[in-house]
């Protein structure tokens, strides 16, 4: 467990005072084995802290990393659980960049494997926050980047010209400075979706592309799914938040009331930025829906084609085969026949004949590209 002492300056402290500073608020931050190796100590710590420990319920929630975004409210304090972004390897999402940078000149149709494989890794985990009047509990997996993220940055913080601090004035503002982040996070992931998107829905279109990658459009329409469903969780628990903010006792005094108006600026921010995400999932399953439907017209189009064309060569030579079937016949008597220039004279029939038709039906468009 991390212990971080918020007042003008960021400090770590190596363990948990024994009762709360005179100024400013703690952050106790702490790995999710902990609640398993050392519930009894950290639960008396919290009722001497914060005045109250966890509900058992909570934590059983901080427990579960399967939990989906949520949030909860006491009267001790708020739960807030807050799903991560993360990949197989634990690493910042802006790594998909790579995989699918599509250099100076992408031809058409390129592969998009390296962003199946790269976007097949995403995963999510919890990230637990308690919110206390003058205490901020933060369960986190091992080897957290966010937690490492805001570490330095806090311990780096330098006070601005003027005298002010870039430090949060309170638990709830890191608390959100944290969620923020973790948005973040999803708001970098939209680039490498749209691009993938982008070169599978460019091959579907692609007459000349003779094989569409089916598989990896299964796969990137299942990924803005899970993603859709997410980010639907983290919406209700943002708003279920800023619903329990409004429930607050009025803050007493200029500065107090700037803090909690400048908390819930803060977190109609990070509910927006959620709602950015959201709108370009769906807008990303919606152009997806419409590149499948038109690479299924356009099929439906060249198939009418070839069937048109194929029609008009048998209109053509179908009376090409009735005049030689004629000459065809066991009869003696057939004009022509014995003729030295009936050959010549049959052959020049059916070839005006053919070329009459042909001329014809191409006047009427049912030949050739024209419409």
């Amino acid at each position: 467990m991390r212990v971080f002492h918020i007042a003008e300056r960021c400090l770590e402290q190596p363990d948990a005072p024994a009762a709360l500073p005179a100024s400013g608020f703690l952050w106790l931050a702490l790995d999710r084995s902990l609640l398993d190796t050392g519930l009894g100590p950290l639960q008396e710590l919290l009722t001497r802290l914060g005045g109250s420990a966890l509900v058992d319920l909570h934590v059983s929630d901080l427990r579960n990393a399967q939990l989906t975004s949520h949030f909860e409210s006491t009267s001790a304090y708020d739960l807030l659980v807050f799903r991560r972004l993360t990949t197989g390897a634990g690493s910042s999402p802006r790594f998909l960049d790579d995989a699918t940078d599509p250099g100076p000149a992408r031809p058409a149709g390129g592969d998009a494997s390296g962003a199946i494989e790269a976007l097949r890794t995403l995963d999510t985990h919890p990230v637990g926050l308690v919110v206390y009047d003058r205490l901020l509990l933060s369960v986190h997996p091992t080897a957290c980047p966010v937690l490492a993220f805001f570490a330095q940055r806090l311990l780096q913080a330098a006070p601005l010209p003027d005298g002010s601090s870039r430090l949060p004035p309170g638990p709830a503002d890191l608390m959100m400075r944290l969620v923020n982040h973790m948005v973040d996070g999803y708001l970098d992931l939209r680039r490498p979706l749209t691009r993938q998107l982008t070169t599978l829905q460019r091959d579907l279109l692609n007459a000349r592309h003779r094989r569409v990658d089916w598989h990896a459009l299964l796969e990137s329409r299942n990924t803005l799914h899970w993603l859709e469903d997410v980010c639907d969780d983290q919406h209700s628990a943002v708003q279920e938040w800023m619903d329990a903010l409004d429930e607050w006792p009025r803050p007493e005094g200029s500065v107090a009331a700037r803090e909690r108006e400048l908390l819930r600026l803060r977190s109609s921010d990070v509910l927006e930025h959620i709602e950015r995400v959201l709108g370009h999932l769906r807008r990303l399953e919606s152009s997806a829906e419409s590149a499948v439907q038109m690479h299924f017209s356009a099929l439906s189009q060249r198939t009418n084609d070839i069937m048109r064309t194929l029609t008009v060569l048998t209109a053509i030579f179908l009376p090409l085969n009735l005049i030689t079937g004629i000459f065809g016949m066991n009869f003696d008597t057939l004009p022509l026949i014995h003729s030295r220039t009936g050959f010549w004279i049959a052959l020049g029939s059916m070839g005006t004949l053919a070329l009459g038709l042909a001329g014809f039906f191409w006047r009427k468009r049912y030949l050739g590209t024209r419409h």
